[in-house]
């Protein structure tokens, strides 16, 4: 695939323009916006001038959402049309993936920025600049609102996604305030959850193994099978490839250790030493990302001294390698790693516990092949994702994690360990609980070292290897990105191109009608009234009545809805009303039933009336809403 990069140094530019991309975290909110400014517009631009026709445009954050507004520019010039009905005809093509799991994270910029950058912008549509501003605002008419990258990406796409199914229902929760009055079970986010190039990541050894059994072309079709050819394969070849690779990542932290204590001029006793830490025959326990607060790095150095008798226990000891970054600017991190850089430096625990410097791709990769237990601690639900985790499945090795992100939805007690807390936190720095520890510790203590040292007389930890078999037949292949585009080009891409090609037909036709369809429901949508509902028992079931009147709506433009949230797990009902309209000479009105059997009372059930337009996103295109009174 073709890899376009921006730059924006280029000796026809002022010298300050030509600074702009120089740098990925910048401190500012005036070149940030700049950047993403950059980023869209030029981008979109770029792709035009180089003569590449986007069907879809995939937007990973809100940092590119400026392009949607590009887009609909050009598709304006090109069919003559306003910039209502630009959006309309360009929204189908537009795919959002929102990937924090809070709101805080979003970019967002104060207006007067907005106003001295995209004034003549906003000429060029026709418009004002405060309808411009709106679109990016929860409450359009609040000029008091920053402007939200997000939900300028929410507002102008066709389809949105969160990266894992449970952040998928953090983002409902988040991006709430863009469908006031809406159950938030139906804010329109959905998932796909994130995946890794599986042979990007794969030993030698393992990709040896999986070649034998499954064939080399194993990742290139997501149902290809392997859960029967894994089966297959001997528990002393799987035991062998873990070795051979636990080995092999020994021998590497051994040499970037020692190498790091000579470049601090250590004497050659000390290097000899730190050549000789960790044990290729040890159980090894991997912590490596990036560390900031909400992914609780230090939560097995609340309790240092149980963790020194973990690593230093004489018949079945624990080994553990730690690597990770801060961001510049998180000085909470930076304590964190100096947490740890401090415990590996006491004297007991030297040849048990290394902090690997300088965390790098080669490093990340030589640590994913090698580690036999690879932990993750994230406060529920900070982690909106996470694929560090999915990294060590092609190589055998077993995840323990909090139940956040992806291993919400990977976790099975037979292919690994889940360490839950029991709830959500909305403080990212919540301090572990003792419990929480508790916890922790007592997952290694009486599951995993015993499981991992309980050898058959060949040597071979049967159950161990059980576990490593389930997790790769299991888990490989579903959490890799083969599945991940394959889910993204059947549930988004495709029917986006569908629906942007039927809103763009006939010079736009389509979405020259659905501009004017909701022009006039946004006129008259304060008129409609619902009385009050009815409810009689009958032998069929319940018959529910309510009196809607519409005003000046029409009433082949909406929907009339009987409405209860879901209960247990079960779906919500959504039922329609059927209607004989009864025109007046004050409004049109008239009388709508159905008949429900349900369990459930009466008072459950609530009349409510939706836009109503067959090839229409709802509530994503249009939230209108208009409730009544329960029953």
């Amino acid at each position: 695939m073709p890899l376009y990069l921006l730059d924006s140094n280029d000796p026809l530019n002022s010298p300050s323009d030509r600074g702009i991309t120089a740098q990925l975290y910048v401190g500012g909110a005036e070149r940030r916006l700049l950047q993403e400014i950059v980023l869209a517009v030029g981008g979109w631009r770029a792709l035009r001038a180089l003569g590449i026709g986007a069907h879809v445009c995939h937007l990973n954050e809100g940092h590119a959402a400026f392009v949607t507004l590009e887009r609909a520019r050009t598709t304006m010039q090109t069919l003559g049309l306003r910039f209502d009905e630009a959006l309309w005809a360009t929204r189908p093509g537009n795919v959002f993936t929102i990937h924090t799991p809070v709101a805080a994270a979003f970019d967002r910029y104060p207006g007067y920025l907005l106003r001295r950058y995209g004034s003549v912008y906003a000429a060029s549509f026709g418009v004002d600049p405060e309808t411009l501003l709106a679109l990016a605002r929860a409450d359009p008419a609040d000029a008091s609102e920053p402007f939200n990258m997000a939900f300028l990406a929410a507002r102008t796409c066709g389809r949105i996604n969160g990266v894992s199914a449970l952040h998928g229902a953090v983002s409902r929760r988040i991006l709430q305030p863009l469908f006031p009055r809406w159950p938030r079970v139906e804010v329109p986010v959905g998932h796909v959850t994130n995946g890794v190039h599986v042979p990007s990541w794969d030993a030698a050894a393992a990709d040896a193994l999986w070649t034998q059994a499954c064939g080399a072309e194993r990742w290139r079709e997501p149902k290809h099978d392997v859960a029967a050819p894994l089966e297959r394969v001997p528990a002393a070849a799987i035991w062998a490839m873990r070795a051979a690779q636990r080995a092999e990542l020994i021998a590497y932290a051994r040499s970037r250790v020692a190498l790091r204590v000579a470049q601090r001029g250590a004497d050659a006793g000390t290097v000899e030493r730190a050549a000789r830490v960790l044990d290729p025959n040890t159980l090894t326990l991997g912590f490596a990302r990036r560390f900031t607060a909400y992914k609780r790095p230090h939560l097995l150095l609340q309790d240092p001294e149980r963790l020194v008798r973990l690593l230093n226990d004489a018949s079945r000891p624990v080994q553990i390698i730690v690597a990770g970054k801060a961001h510049p600017e998180d000085a909470r991190g930076k304590e964190l790693i100096r947490d740890w850089v401090r415990f590996v430096s006491r004297p007991q625990v030297r040849r048990r516990a290394v902090f690997v410097e300088d965390y790098d791709m080669a490093l990340a990769a030589m640590l994913v092949k090698g580690i036999d237990v690879w932990i993750n601690t994230p406060l529920r639900p900070w982690e909106a994702s996470g694929t560090s985790g999915m990294k060590v499945l092609v190589n055998g090795g077993l995840n323990l994690s909090s139940l956040d992100g992806w291993w919400a939805e990977a976790y099975e007690p037979a292919i690994g360990w889940a360490l839950e807390d029991g709830g959500d936190h909305d403080d990212p720095d919540t301090p572990p609980s003792h419990d929480e520890v508790d916890r922790l510790f007592g997952l290694l203590e009486r599951q995993i070292v015993p499981e991992f040292y309980d050898r058959d007389s060949a040597g071979i930890p049967q159950r161990w290897v059980a576990r490593i078999r389930g997790s790769m037949m299991r888990l490989t292949a579903r959490f890799s990105s083969s599945r991940m585009v394959l889910d993204y080009a059947s549930g988004s891409y495709l029917p986006a191109v569908r629906a942007l090609e039927a809103r763009l037909a006939d010079r736009a036709r389509r979405a020259r009608d659905l501009a004017a369809w909701e022009r006039r429901l946004r006129e008259g949508w304060h008129e409609i009234r619902i009385g009050a509902t009815s409810a009689r028992h009958t032998a069929e079931g319940i018959v529910f009545e309510v009196t809607v009147h519409l005003g000046r709506v029409h009433p082949e433009d909406v929907t009339v809805e009987l409405y209860a949230d879901g209960l247990d797990g079960e779906p919500a009902v959504r039922l329609g009303m059927t209607a004989a309209l009864l025109p007046t000479r004050a409004a049109r009105s008239g009388l709508h039933s159905t008949t429900l059997r349900t369990g459930r009372p009466a008072s459950h059930f609530t009349p409510r009336v939706l836009p109503r337009a067959e090839d229409v996103s709802l509530p994503l295109e249009l939230p209108l809403i208009r409730w009544g009174e329960p029953a």
